[in-house]
């Protein structure tokens, strides 16, 4: 039976490939400097049963995915991001600054759109200061990917997601619990609905901040690998509308760690979450015509 069982295991990894649930699309990262696998109270939870192993399995074969995903990236340096440096590109927009981040965290203050292919949105928020970071890809054909920051190993990440043909809400409170089943059903399924199942919203909280409405959300879905294993997920977004159209930010790990760990994160990660557009000048940070004649 244990030759079997290994097997099974080896088969398993080896086939396993990324999911949108958690490993970056674009090519600009910061690779992690070491492969995490499980942490020591996981460790002793999947390993005493045959369920277990399996459980052992996919997820290892999940932080293999992940962290191969985030070393095949090309870095973006560490030192680049910091809540200093994410309020002076606020403030030069003449924006609020970000609230007081937990401590361990950094800041990014990010331009979505700057390709021809997209409308430009300033989008912020805080993470925590070892989290690799992914920013979209710029290329003759204009803009691709999107702001993802993650620690890809353990399954745990945060993204930046537009609604596709949605056009401005004129107040996203407003709005009843299908309209965000769909929205955060369609930021988790980027690439396909066979990849998931079961999800649910389980909270909606409305907030306004410096004026701004967003709403709170908490839900909980399965991930289905490629490998055919079951990974149950749990997550939190905010969900907002600016511009032309309807923007969110969700964040997920495996539900064992975020009832035993991450949750707090998770939630300090979307709360910081603000997204502007309306009455803003970004020319400056747009890419050039010339880069696509030249390209």
């Amino acid at each position: 039976m244990a030759p079997k069982l290994l097997s099974t295991a080896c088969v398993a990894i080896a086939l396993v490939s990324p999911s949108s649930a958690f490993v970056p699309t674009s090519r600009h990262s910061t690779p992690q400097t070491a492969l995490y696998l499980f942490d020591d109270k996981a460790k002793s939870d999947v390993t005493s049963t045959r369920r277990g192993f399996f459980d052992s399995v996919a997820l290892t074969s999940l932080s293999i995915a992940g962290a191969s995903a985030a070393l095949l990236t090309t870095p973006a340096p560490a030192l680049a991001y910091g809540l200093k440096k994410a309020n002076d590109r606020l403030a030069s927009y003449g924006l609020p600054p970000l609230p007081k981040v937990p401590d361990g965290f950094s800041a990014l203050s990010e331009i979505y759109g700057k390709g021809r292919n997209r409308s430009p949105l300033l989008v912020a928020f805080g993470f925590p200061v070892d989290w690799v970071v992914v920013l979209p890809s710029q290329d003759v054909n204009g803009e691709d990917g999107t702001i993802q920051v993650g620690e890809y190993a353990k399954g745990d990440t945060a993204t930046f997601f537009v609604l596709r043909n949605q056009g401005k809400v004129d107040n996203i409170q407003d709005k009843d619990k299908k309209f965000f089943e769909s929205a955060f059903i369609a930021a988790i399924s980027q690439k396909g609905d066979n990849l998931y199942q079961d999800f649910k919203i389980t909270k909606l909280v409305p907030v306004t901040v410096d004026g701004q409405s967003y709403v709170l959300a908490d839900f909980q879905y399965t991930l289905l690998t490629q490998a055919g294993f079951e990974i149950a997920r749990k997550g939190v977004g905010s969900i907002t509308s600016v511009g032309d159209g309807v923007q969110l930010l969700w964040a997920a790990s495996v539900t064992a760690r975020f009832k035993n760990k991450t949750e707090g994160t998770l939630r300090s990660i979307v709360e910081s979450f603000r997204c502007y557009a309306d009455g803003l000048n970004f020319s400056a940070d747009l890419v050039k015509d010339d880069f696509y004649l030249a390209s």
